[in-house]
Order: C-alpha cells, then structure tokens, then sequence
C-alpha cells in the first residue's frame, strides 16, 4: 500500500528542480503565450454565455488529436481541425442559445466517442493518448512551439478585428444589429477564433479541463470587476498565473500539469469570488456600491 509520504512525493519532489528548470524554458513561453489568448477569449465565453460551448469544441479537438495520432500525423493541426469543424458547426446551426446547448449536446458525446476509438485503435505510447486528455505542455518542442506561436498569432489578430463591434453585439445585440453591426456573421467569427483557442488550450490541461483555462480566469475577473479595461487585463493576469503556475508546480513531479493548472485556476476564482462577495457585502447596506475601475 502506498504511503502518504509516497504520494506527496509524487506530487511535489524538487529533488533536481534547478537542473529540469532549464528544460521547460519552451514550455513557460508557451505557457504565457496562451494565458494572453485564454484570458482575453475568455472573456467573451463569459460575456456571451459558452462555457458549454468551450466543452464540445474540446471534445471535437480530443477527437481530431486522437485521429492525428493514429494516423502519425500532426497532432496540434489535427486538435485544430477538430476544434475548427465543431466551432463552424456549433455557430451555423446554434444560432440561438437553445438550438446552441442542443448541437453542443450532440456533437460531445460524438466527438468524445471518436476519440476513444482512435486512441483503442492507437497502437504506439499510453503517454500519448494519456497526454491528449490530460495535457503534456512540460514536453514542448520547438516544432511544437512554432505551431502554438503562429496560431495564436492567427487568434490575437482576429480578436482585435473584433474586438469592439463583439463587445457591442455581446451587450445588446438588437441594438447592434439594427446599427448596422453583421451580428450573426459576428457570432460564427468568434465561434472560429474560439475553436482555434480551445485547440491551443487543449495542448496544456487536455480536452477533459479545457474550461480552466478559458472559463475561469475571465469568470474569476468578472467577479471583482466590471471595467472594460480591467476586465480583459485581469483575466489574462489570472490566466497566465495559472498555466505558469502550473507549469512550474508540475516540473517537479511525475503528476500530470492538468491538475496543478486546475487547481491554481480554481484558487484564483475562490479568492475573487470571496472579495466580490466581501465588497457586496460591505456596500449593500443602503449604499450604492462603487463602480469597479
């Protein structure tokens, strides 16, 4: 039987910490890199209600890795063929937020499916079919980093196109509309961008804890405020805190990074959430609350 003593150790050993430091340098870029891409897409998950949304796209990026694993191909273009393809279909036919939840419902179960059978039909290393579910970031290599760097490029450029009619749609989107503003065709653009974030984020925590990284940093921020500026600014604080958190917390043990970015995220939110919940609080009693700056 195991001991607590041995699990700890399997948890947190910094035994060699110093000399594995030196490995992960490609790992903390990349890491800092999607923090900015989570975080500031994370905002819009929030501000237009798909974290369910985030979920079924991670599942068809499961299943688009699995089949690119299975086939030698690249794994990275296969999450992102996935993530692309439920993206589309998730914004063309959920066009409302009931048809939305339905499509979603469908296609997880679907993409789930498919990844499964891939990864059974998967003949080489159980790391690699583990890591796709899990995430494997402390392993990035320079092609790997290449690919992340210019997709997240691809990601930032098309957030700041949209950047403001996005956040006009999200607010009020009939008054949007009625000034001109292409809502719908809005929508599937950042159902698009959104996938190709969720196939980013699935390489660092695994298709099954997608939402900590582009869920809950924003989620976290929304909690203690409501400015335009500090919003997106805190979220992608919160969001790089965690995957370089994360990173550096698992070099030192033979646990896999998901559960250390997880749990980093999910203290960030509890800490916010207990000074939102302390500034209502304080200023409920009669008084207005002050705006958040």
């Amino acid at each position: 039987m195991t001991s607590t003593g041995g699990i700890w150790h399997q948890i947190f050993d910094y035994t060699d910490y110093g000399e594995l430091l030196v490995l992960v340098r490609n790992s903390l870029v990349a890491g800092a890199v999607l923090g900015l891409v989570g975080g500031l897409a994370g905002v819009f998950v929030i501000m237009r209600d798909l974290p369910f949304a985030v979920h079924g796209i991670s599942e068809l990026s499961f299943a688009g890795a699995s089949a690119a694993l299975l086939l030698g191909a690249n794994v990275v273009a296969g999450s992102i063929a996935g993530s692309l393809l439920a993206a589309g279909v998730i914004g063309v036919l959920g066009t409302r937020a009931r048809d939305r939840n339905s499509v979603i419902g469908i296609l997880m179960p679907f993409g789930l499916g498919l990844g499964v059978l891939f990864l059974a039909l998967y003949k080489g290393r159980a790391a690699n079919k583990f890591g796709l579910l899990t995430g494997q970031i402390v392993a990035v290599d320079t092609p790997q980093l290449t690919w992340l760097l210019a997709t997240s490029g691809v990601v930032l450029v098309a957030l700041a196109v949209v950047w403001r009619p996005l956040t006009f749609a999200g607010a009020d989107p009939d008054v949007a509309e009625a000034r001109g503003v292409p809502v719908r065709g809005l929508s599937i653009a950042f159902m698009l961008v959104l996938g190709l974030a969720v196939a980013l984020s699935v390489q660092v925590v695994g298709a099954l804890l997608v939402l900590s990284l582009l869920v809950t940093p924003a989620a976290a921020a929304a909690r203690v405020t409501a400015s335009p500026v500090l919003l997106p600014a805190l979220s992608v604080l919160f969001a790089v805190v965690s995957i370089e958190g994360g990173i550096l917390l698992a070099l030192g043990s033979s646990i896999p990074i998901s559960p250390y970015v997880t749990t980093v995220s999910f203290a960030v939110y509890l800490g916010c959430r207990l000074v939102g919940g302390y500034r209502t609080r304080r200023w409920g009693a009669g008084r207005a609350a002050p705006q958040p700056a």
